[in-house]
């Protein structure tokens, strides 16, 4: 256990940022999943803009790389247009 002032405060610092990056990298994984779940175009055109959001706000905050996003981005965009 740290004993200075200054490291315990960076140590809860640190456990409430790990618990809001592991909130919102679930959110998007979930995001994700339920919209690959979809069966029909029309239903993944109408959440494909939400998705995309989700995915470039996930990004923006370095939870996963610009790069990552932009393959999953187009991925979901090819499985809209193959239905």
């Amino acid at each position: 256990m740290p004993h200075h002032k200054s490291a315990l405060k960076r140590t809860r610092q640190n456990e409430n940022k790990r618990m809001r990056n592991r909130m919102q990298r679930s959110y998007y994984r979930k995001t994700v999943k339920a919209f690959e779940a979809l069966g029909s175009p029309e239903e993944m055109k109408e959440r494909f803009p939400e998705t995309v959001s989700i995915i470039d706000k996930t990004a923006k905050k370095g939870l996963i790389h610009h790069k990552k996003a932009d393959r999953l981005k187009s991925s979901l965009s090819r499985k809209i247009n193959q239905s």
